[in-house]
């Protein structure tokens, strides 16, 4: 009897091992080297500013991935559903605005005040209300697919995972397109096809833009790992991009075409740097980037930084077994609240946490006069807190 244990006992072993070793996983994961996490340190240091946010209720709705103020004073949440939410400052008189049919992540308002959509699922759209944003009715909203290719090599290259948006004045749009490998619709969603990404870190990120006029896309910048967060600098000469799996933030020459980051630095065909890493060694994982008031940029932290992620860094092969585990023993990082404001040097200017991470995946700030509002990818509300209450002005 305690033979035929042992066997039983031995052969499970043997197809445990090789189930861990050989069954097929969708990623290919590459050899990169984790910069050492400093830690909540310096202009990081451990506080408490983001606990006690009061709440909006989205009803029914969850996931204020990315928030804003529109033309017409009042905010605007793209959450989970594929609806766009708009709701008064205090956070009455909620509604469904719009809805795409898919995931917007990031979003922002034309010289027409149409609200142009990265959509994760289907692509850059522009959303307009058929009497323009005052009071329209749902059924009035007229969506249009902007692009969701761009040509690479001669040939029509999908949109994938289309993330962030910042419209220009002079009109063209530039947008990022997270992932080439892994698409959301095709992965499990936004936050699967993530993970997937940044664990294959094969970086096929990239930023775009889109030319009106043309309507043309081009390749601004590619090989980010999880190209996120985008926002313009105030004079609209450079843009900051959120590298996710990375930990860190590019400044990026609005006029630069077709660079490569993955040489660390970006120059162009006449040898001029366009592009350089502004923030490194980011204590958790930049998601959304938007202006503040005050020369402010605010980007979130959706998740901390794990050790298990950054000790796998050089190990594409233990990297490939975690993906055969049960996803609960996936190495994602507990919920920490996180969000910074910075300048358009890199200085780190505000750092509000909640280590608690009650308001789970902060993935950014939207702020207005007296408020800021507190995006997330998986809350069932929207946070917000004064701005006296921290100290800015």
């Amino acid at each position: 009897m305690l033979r035929k244990l042992f066997v039983a006992l031995f052969v499970t072993i043997i197809l445990l091992a090789a189930y861990l070793s050989l069954a097929p996983v969708p990623i290919e994961p590459v050899v990169w080297h984790a910069p050492k996490d400093a830690g909540y340190v310096g202009p990081y240091a451990v506080n408490t500013r983001l606990a006690d946010l009061s709440q909006v209720s989205l009803g029914a709705d969850l996931g204020p991935e990315h928030v804003a103020l529109g033309p017409d004073g009042k905010i605007y949440a793209a959450v989970e559903s594929g609806n766009i939410l708009r709701l008064n400052a205090d956070g009455s008189g909620r509604e469904v605005w719009a809805n795409t049919g898919g995931r917007v992540l990031g979003f922002d308002f034309d010289a027409r005040g149409r609200i142009i959509a990265a959509d994760a699922l289907r692509g850059l759209l522009a959303v307009e209300a058929g009497g323009g944003l005052g009071g329209a009715p749902f059924a009035d909203k007229k969506i249009q697919v902007l692009t969701d290719t761009v040509s690479v090599d001669g040939k029509d290259d999908p949109i994938r995972y289309a993330d962030a948006v910042a419209v220009a004045k002079d009109g063209r749009i530039y947008f990022t397109d997270a992932s080439r490998r892994f698409g959301p619709r095709q992965w499990g969603g936004t936050f699967n096809a993530s993970v997937l990404d940044i664990i294959e870190h094969a970086a096929t990120g990239r930023v775009l833009m889109y030319d009106p006029a043309t309507q043309k896309t081009q390749v601004v910048i590619d090989g980010l790992s999880f190209a996120n967060g985008l926002a313009l600098a105030g004079d609209e000469r450079a843009l900051f991009v959120a590298e996710t799996g990375e930990y860190r933030v590019w400044k990026v020459d609005v006029d630069a075409r077709g660079l490569s980051a993955k040489a660390g630095a970006a120059s162009g065909a006449n040898g001029v740097k366009q592009a350089r890493i502004l923030i490194a060694n980011l204590p958790g994982y930049p998601d959304n980037l938007m202006r503040g008031m005050n020369g402010r940029i605010w980007l979130g932290l959706a998740k901390p930084r794990g050790a298990a992620v950054d000790n796998l860094a050089d190990k594409p092969f233990l990297r490939k077994m975690t993906l055969r585990l049960p996803k609960f023993l996936w190495p994602v990082p507990p919920a920490y609240g996180h969000v910074i404001g910075f300048d358009e040097e890199g200085k780190i200017v505000a750092d509000l946490q909640d280590p608690s991470g009650k308001y789970p995946e902060t993935t950014g700030v939207a702020e207005t006069a007296d408020r800021l509002y507190i995006q997330s990818l998986h809350a069932h509300s929207l946070g917000w807190l004064p701005k006296a209450s921290v100290a800015l002005k």
